[in-house]
C-alpha cells in the first residue's frame, strides 16, 4: 500500500528539482555611449518589462524616430518636446532587435542598435544612456541653432492654437449673444423712451413740409415731406447756431437733446419747443 504522504513529498521535490531558475536582469549603472557616423550603430541592451532611458545632449531636442521594428517595440518620445526617448521590447530576444534612428532638432542622427537580452541576463541590461556625438561636423550642429522643430513641439503648438482659436470662438459667441441679448432689451424699452413733447406752429409747419418732432432723450428726430432740405439750427438763449444732423429718407436726426431750436429754408423757418412736463 502507498504512503500517500511520501507521494506527495515526492512530487514536491520533483517539481523543485526541475523547476526552471529565474535569473532576476539588473540594471546597469547609467552609460555615455558614444556616436558616430563612421562606425558600427552602438548596442543598447534592453529586457522584457523595462524601460531604457535614452538621453540626447543638453542643447539638442527629439525632432523624430524612426525605428526598423515598430512592432515588437515601444519607442516613446513623450508629447512635449525633450531630449528623451523611452525605449522597451515586447518580444523576447528570438524576435527583439531593431535598429533605432533619432533625429534631433540641430539634424544629427544618432543611430543605435537595441536588443533584448532576457537569454543573456547575467550582463545586466541599460536603464539610462547618455548620447554623445563625436563627429566634428555633428558637433558644429549642436553649436548652431535648430534646423528641425520637434514634431512633439509642432502637436503642442497646434493643440495650443486650437485651444486659443476655441477660446475665441466661445468669448465671440458670448459677446454676440450679450450684444444680442443687450438688442432686444434696447428694442423691448426703446418705445417708452420716445418723447413727443415738442410743440411748433403748425400751419407753418405744413408749408415747410415738418410732420413730427421727438427725442427718445439722448437724439431729436424731426421727420417731413420736403421739397428741398431745410437747415436744423439750435437756439441758446435765442442765439441760433449751427448743429451737426444725419438727414435720411426724409428725417433728420440731431445727435444731441434739443430744448428749443428752428428748421429754415431761406427766409421761411418753423421754431419748436420742448415741453418739460410732458
Amino acid at each position: 500500500m502507498k504512503n500517500p504522504y511520501l507521494t506527495a513529498a515526492i512530487a514536491t521535490l520533483a517539481a523543485c528539482v526541475y523547476a526552471p531558475t529565474t535569473i532576476q536582469a539588473q540594471g546597469k549603472a547609467p552609460r555615455t555611449v558614444q556616436v558616430s557616423a563612421t562606425t558600427a550603430p552602438p548596442v543598447i541592451r534592453t529586457i522584457l518589462n523595462q524601460s531604457t532611458l535614452l538621453e540626447l545632449p543638453a542643447e539638442e531636442k527629439v525632432a523624430t524616430i524612426f525605428g526598423g521594428n515598430t512592432d515588437d517595440w515601444l519607442i516613446n518620445a513623450g508629447h512635449v518636446a525633450s531630449r528623451f526617448v523611452s525605449v522597451k521590447p515586447k518580444a523576447a530576444a528570438a524576435k527583439s532587435t531593431t535598429n533605432l534612428h533619432i533625429i534631433s532638432d540641430h539634424g544629427n542622427d544618432y543611430t543605435l542598435e537595441l536588443k533584448e537580452v532576457s537569454a543573456d541576463q547575467a550582463g545586466g541590461f541599460d536603464s539610462t544612456v547618455f548620447l554623445v556625438q563625436t563627429d566634428t561636423d555633428a558637433q558644429k550642429k549642436i553649436a548652431d541653432a535648430p534646423v528641425f522643430v520637434p514634431v512633439a513641439e509642432v502637436k503642442e503648438k497646434e493643440e495650443r492654437l486650437e485651444r486659443e482659436v476655441a477660446q475665441a470662438k466661445a468669448a465671440a459667441a458670448a459677446d454676440k449673444k450679450t450684444a444680442e441679448t443687450a438688442q432686444e432689451k434696447y428694442q423691448s424699452t426703446y418705445p417708452s423712451n420716445l418723447h413727443f413733447a415738442y410743440s411748433w406752429d403748425q400751419s407753418k409747419a405744413k408749408a415747410l413740409g415738418v410732420r413730427q418732432i421727438w427725442d427718445d432723450g439722448k437724439f431729436t428726430y424731426i421727420q417731413g415731406k420736403f421739397e428741398e432740405p431745410p437747415v436744423v439750427y439750435e437756439l441758446k438763449d435765442k442765439k441760433p447756431s449751427l448743429i451737426n444732423f444725419d438727414f435720411a429718407n426724409g428725417l433728420y436726426t440731431v445727435p444731441k437733446l434739443l430744448q428749443n431750436g428752428y428748421v429754415a429754408i431761406g427766409k421761411a423757418r418753423v421754431e419748436f419747443h420742448r415741453q418739460e412736463n410732458n
